[in-house]
């Protein structure tokens, strides 16, 4: 009995971890919220992008704790919008938070994320969208380790890897 409690601690303290009310984090609003490189109707979205992705990245959906591809991937590269490709964190800024989904520092550059506003599910968040597509990621927190003491909680479905081996055959990759 003790195992089931000590479990469902863990589950619920994971759960409550990235959900926090986050008041302490400006809005960080942008004015490309609006508008993206990358534009598609939702139909050629859905072609694209597998059914759980389409749900997470376009609908702001997200994934179970600790079911994610990426939640506990160790492998040396970079971290791309599923979506589009834009390159979003690389390997050496990823952490353990142990909330369940993959976790990153800091960013690759300023431009590209972007952070909205989100109010849904009775919570005040800061949203994080891929600034080359309007892809939903996750969402960022202020609990993460320093320098930055950023958290951002990104879903694995929002995604995609590109290990350190494919980085040195592609270099015309490393602009995008």
């Amino acid at each position: 009995m003790r195992i089931v409690v000590y479990i469902y601690f863990l589950f619920s303290l994971s759960i409550l971890s990235c959900s926090a009310h986050n008041l302490d984090i400006p809005a960080m609003e942008s004015e490309k919220a609006d508008s993206f490189k990358v534009s598609k109707t939702e139909e050629e979205w859905k072609k694209i992008l597998t059914p759980e992705q389409y749900y997470i990245m376009r609908q702001k959906g997200t994934e179970r704790p600790f079911t994610g591809a990426f939640w506990n991937h160790k492998e040396k590269g970079i971290y791309a919008c599923a979506g589009c490709g834009q390159k979003l964190f690389r390997s050496d800024i990823k952490f353990e938070s142990m909330c369940g989904w993959p976790s990153f520092f800091d960013r690759i550059d300023t431009a590209n994320l972007v952070f909205v506003k989100d109010t849904s599910y009775g919570m005040i968040r800061t949203e994080v969208l891929c600034g080359n597509c309007g892809g939903h990621l996750g969402h960022i927190f202020r609990d993460g380790p320093p320098p930055t003491w950023l958290r951002y909680c990104i879903n694995s479905a929002a995604l995609q890897f590109i290990p350190s081996d494919e980085q040195k055959l592609n270099p015309s990759q490393n602009s995008k």
